[in-house]
């Protein structure tokens, strides 16, 4: 990995290996996280987003950002299925009724 890791930025690599050791989303790992990076919990999910998008990361470690790329999907595609259901859901609100709607 030695001529790989000279193509990806040390930050990048720190990401990785902080995410290697972390696979557990947790309050731990987001006080980890800001101790760690001096980032919120949630900028640091979307740099490492943008890492793991990166080939240069891929070639660092395919196995881990994989993973992550898998991880994210299922919860990007979870998160799509609850706004589906909610808009269905808002479709479906029984209007106030009224005099005009009456049989």
């Amino acid at each position: 990995m030695a001529g790989v890791a000279s193509t990806i930025a040390p930050r990048h690599i720190r990401l990785l290996e902080f995410e290697r050791e972390w696979r557990i989303h947790t309050a731990a790992k987001e006080d980890a996280i800001r101790r760690e990076f001096s980032l919120s919990a949630a900028r640091y999910y979307q740099l490492l987003d943008v890492v793991i998008d990166s080939p240069a990361a891929v070639r660092y470690d395919p196995m881990l950002v994989g993973q992550l790329q898998r991880s994210r999907t299922a919860r990007n595609t979870a998160r799509s299925s609850r706004t589906s259901a909610t808009d269905l859901l808002e479709g479906e609100r029984i209007r106030p009724h009224t005099e005009e709607t009456r049989d």
